[in-house]
């Protein structure tokens, strides 16, 4: 299975949102979501978190981002960080956005996951719908602002 992941934050922090596409099987879903005020990491971590919560069964996944800190905290930065109770190895405090870290390694003990970084908006189709999806719901949220003005 292919799960390409993307986030978007209008402003940083800003209005939020977060889009995932994943192929299975010869289908394809698409997920979509967001925040009123959140940063761009943290819809980068929820768009993976989001799909992997969507699997019902444990799967072989080839997990696809434009996030250098979403790819290299899953490859590279997550086993110090366990093994040192969440902070950071410079000790300069824990580690940030940490709840989202700590769910995301929970539901990857779940399944094989394989990570890829994309150079993003380089025309890999399905990046590319997975940040318009992420975009689109990070502008539901201003339009969410200016109403309640």
């Amino acid at each position: 299975m292919d799960v390409f992941t993307d986030g978007a934050c209008l402003g940083n922090p800003g209005p939020g949102g977060w889009g995932v596409v994943i192929l299975k099987d010869g289908s394809t879903m698409e997920l979509c979501g967001g925040e009123a005020r959140t940063t761009n990491n943290r819809m980068e971590l929820f768009a993976a978190i989001a799909a992997l919560g969507e699997l019902k069964q444990p799967s072989k996944i080839a997990m696809y981002t434009d996030s250098a800190y979403l790819k290299r905290g899953m490859t590279e930065w997550l086993p110090r960080w366990k093994n040192h109770d969440w902070r950071l190895v410079s000790g300069k405090g824990e580690v940030k956005n940490k709840d989202l870290w700590v769910q995301l390694d929970q539901l990857c003990g779940q399944h094989e996951v394989v990570w890829y970084w994309l150079k993003g908006h380089c025309g890999y189709a399905l990046n590319e719908r997975a940040d318009q999806l992420a975009r689109a719901c990070a502008k539901k949220y201003i339009r969410k602002e200016q109403e309640a003005l």
